[in-house]
């Protein structure tokens, strides 16, 4: 049987090679049972904002329970010179390690712990590649499309992007669209998988093979009457295109039927919507919904409503899916524990030594429930009442009086799930509730506010100590 990527997702050889390497070496020293911590963070905000939307979780969780080598992948991993001994080991190998997490579209920000996994060395580092690949990657998405939510205006917005998405990485990109804040998308697979509406127009294509554009609309909402939307801009969308779906919508309404839209796919759009809603109105057919596509991001998106275009739904594509500009969210996933032992990632940038030990993320907020600051604190403080800031010794901020929730709760013990995986129309709730929490200073797209994340006295003082000590022993 020939394999595909698709038939080994949940094979534990989706990992990286030098994962495997590791895990080699602390096999054969006998270190593979030794207790570590890991943390997965990232460092810089996508889009030049002011947040990110978490996500992911769910289906990193439901592939950790999963996660193992089969006997085929074992058969396979003989040609590549490890041991005998260590392929018995990943022969029985299964992921029971101990997981905390901030909840799934959870508003987060730099340099904070998002997830700590726990359990033993080669358990937790050949997990690394898989949570990387999904949670950077749906976390950036989930972002973008949040960002395009936030200039929608209450407008309906649609993930349209599967063809124009990385292979595979389109299923990842409808769930995290959804996280975001759309509410359909094109993506049959996605739909079923995910539980959201499908929607779909009608492409040029299928009015080209026609030899008049009535005839194809004619016969297009005679097989689908429920929800039509019909593609205005084939020919000449004013003069053509707009007039021939006037007609149609006459015609439906004689038989009991409702045009649901017209789409604009191209040209000038806040000039063509607004030409188009006009005929429509004049025509007594506004409740025809105008729909856009094409190229759209959070930008053009704002753009449009800034001229004042009349457009009720946006079919998002390329932009989104690919995360566009951002290539990668960068997070990363860095050992914080060993043997009991805290332990960090020396570097002369200070921005890049981690920060080290079991770790507890407080968020404040102030009476009206909007966020204030966020503190990275020892697992088992209290959340303090005073935050260090990270990298300049002389700068704190007080936080005494201010309400505060702890983020990173256990999601999975000792490889089994603590809950039932969220659905993500749930998950796209939490996220939008806690992103109206973050106020507007933050959201803006020129010159946002940089959120506070701030460290505990004795956070601060552990990872100073150890910073010494380091370069110390490296001198």
């Amino acid at each position: 049987m020939q394999h595909t990527f698709a038939t080994d997702l949940t094979s534990a050889l989706y990992t990286d090679m030098y994962q495997l390497s590791m895990a080699h070496s602390h096999f054969n020293y006998n270190r593979h049972n030794e207790q570590v911590a890991f943390d997965y963070f990232y460092r810089k905000q996508p889009y030049n904002g002011g947040f990110a939307v978490f996500s992911g979780l769910g289906e990193v969780l439901m592939l950790l329970q999963e996660f193992k080598f089969s006997s085929n992948d074992i058969d396979w991993l003989h040609n590549t010179g490890f041991k005998e001994e260590f392929l018995e080991f990943l022969r029985g190998f299964r992921f029971r390690g101990t997981v905390y997490s901030m909840r799934e579209g959870e508003v987060v920000f730099p340099q904070e712990p998002l997830v700590r996994v726990q359990g033993n060395l080669v358990e937790a580092q050949l997990v690394e590649t898989v949570l990387l690949n999904y949670l950077n990657f749906q976390s950036l998405i989930a972002t973008k499309a949040a960002r395009i939510k936030l200039v929608a205006r209450g407008a309906t917005l649609s993930e349209f992007g599967l063809r124009r998405a990385q292979g595979l990485g389109g299923m990842q990109a409808t769930r995290a669209a959804i996280t975001g804040g759309f509410t359909s998308t094109s993506n049959v697979l996605g739909a079923k998988v995910y539980g959201v509406p499908a929607v779909g127009t009608i492409a040029h294509s299928y009015i080209q093979s026609y030899k008049e554009e009535l005839a194809a609309f004619r016969d297009f909402a005679k097989v689908n009457p429920q929800g039509c939307v019909l593609l205005v801009d084939t020919y000449d969308t004013l003069k053509s295109g707009v007039p021939n779906a006037i007609t149609v919508a006459k015609e439906m309404e004689q038989q009991g039927h409702k045009l649901m839209g017209i789409r604009l796919d191209s040209g000038d759009l806040a000039y063509l919507a607004k030409q188009a809603r006009q005929q429509l109105d004049a025509a007594g057919l506004s409740y025809v919904k105008i729909v856009v596509s094409n190229q759209l991001d959070e930008h053009i998106v704002k753009s449009l409503f800034d001229q004042g275009a009349p457009i009720d739904i946006f079919g998002v594509g390329t932009s989104l899916v690919t995360g566009k500009p951002d290539a990668a969210l960068d997070g990363v996933y860095k050992l914080s524990m060993a043997n009991n032992e805290p332990r960090l990632k020396l570097s002369e940038n200070i921005k890049k030594t981690t920060l080290p030990g079991l770790k507890q993320v407080y968020r404040y907020h102030d009476s009206a429930g909007n966020f204030i600051a966020d503190a990275v604190a020892l697992d088992g403080e209290c959340a303090p009442a005073m935050i260090q800031h990270p990298y300049e010794p002389d700068k704190s901020m007080q936080l005494k009086g201010y309400q505060s929730e702890p983020l990173l709760q256990p999601v999975m013990q000792h490889g089994s799930l603590l809950m039932k995986p969220t659905p993500i129309l749930e998950v796209a709730d939490y996220a939008a509730s806690r992103l109206s929490r973050l106020t507007d200073e933050y959201k803006r797209f020129e010159n946002p506010h940089i959120y506070k994340v701030g460290l505990s006295k004795k956070l601060y003082d552990l990872r100073t100590e150890l910073r010494n000590k380091y370069k110390k022993d490296s001198l």
